[in-house]
């Protein structure tokens, strides 16, 4: 293996990447955004690595809901689960075909997959007792009592900023098509999987599988994907270039090398935050503690930098160290 370049990887992609804010998200646009996405990540398209990728979905499942409420009383609005398969579909067209023409137009011979993918959750989770997961658009209170009463939506207000939907966000227990997903990627296919965190289901006691109105953390499902694969390299791509302790404090720290056992510390500490890289510092340990080997956290354009330790946050297990 060359320093740094894992066998296999797989990359947790952010719903901004593939959906920036300020873009309207007219067709043309999107898939403006995903070649820009496609060459950023070719570098890493060209290796000879196993390679999976998640991506979300928030901005594209929110415009979704958002026809849903507008059109109501023209056509039939679809259930959340069903949403979230139009967003897979959707994003994962403009993915592939990205993908795919700067693989040909660098004169790679490399297939891509989309692979829609079901992750089932417990029925009894929780969560569904206490829907907290915001998603889609703000509305004023008038048309938050409208959705709730025509659509059967759960509206909460926001800190002053509007009323949201509000859905369950239960823990992802098994992907359903994790077999596929380590088949293609063998044969030497970019996987693109787990759109969104993957469309939420359970399974009855036939084993027969159903859609449940929810929404499944996408770093969870990242990490669930690759321990249940046995990827040993997961990246998590953010906004920012680095972990940082003190974020916001002139006492700030960036982060370029930890262990599991200083994450843990760090965020015993309070230093990353629920609505900041909380949930990816969360993330990352759970992939760890369950027989991950390392973690990159940074930037979509220092991705090959990153794998080579010339970028971001790399926490390792223990072992390791």
């Amino acid at each position: 293996m060359t320093e740094g370049i894992p066998p296999r990887l797989l990359i947790a992609i952010g719903g901004n990447a593939t959906h920036p804010e300020g873009i309207r998200g007219t067709p043309a646009e999107q898939f403006e955004v995903g070649a820009r996405l496609a060459t950023t990540l070719l570098p890493l398209m060209e290796l000879n690595t196993e390679l999976v990728l998640t991506h979300g979905n928030g901005p594209v499942a929110g415009k979704i809901l958002m026809r849903n409420a507008i059109a109501r009383d023209r056509v039939t609005p679809m259930s959340l689960d069903v949403c979230g398969g139009h967003s897979q579909g959707g994003i994962g067209y403009v993915l592939m075909q990205s993908f795919e023409n700067a693989l040909r137009r660098a004169g790679v011979a490399r297939e891509v997959v989309y692979m829609l993918t079901q992750v089932v959750v417990d029925a009894d989770d929780p969560a569904f007792d206490n829907p907290t997961k915001p998603i889609g658009y703000f509305y004023d209170e008038e048309e938050a009592r409208a959705l709730t009463q025509e659509m059967g939506w759960e509206m909460r207000e926001d800190s002053g900023r509007g009323w949201r939907h509000v859905v369950p966000s239960p823990e992802p227990r098994h992907i359903v098509e994790t077999a596929m997903i380590g088949t293609a990627a063998a044969a030497g296919a970019v996987v693109i999987a787990g759109g969104g965190g993957g469309i939420p289901v359970v399974r009855d006691a036939e084993g027969d599988l159903h859609g449940v109105e929810a929404v499944i953390d996408k770093d969870r499902t990242s990490v669930l994907m690759a321990n249940l694969l046995g990827i040993d390299d997961l990246m998590i791509l953010t906004p920012v270039p680095r972990v940082a302790i003190d974020f916001g404090k002139p006492t700030q720290r960036p982060l370029e090398q930890v262990t599991l056992s200083e994450i843990r510390r760090h965020r015993a500490d309070g230093q990353f935050p629920p609505g900041s890289m909380g949930p990816k510092i969360d993330a990352a340990i759970t992939f760890l503690e369950n027989g991950g080997k390392r973690v990159l956290i940074g930037r979509i354009e220092d991705a090959l930098a990153m794998l080579k330790g010339e970028a971001g946050t790399s926490v390792t297990a223990d072992d390791l160290a």
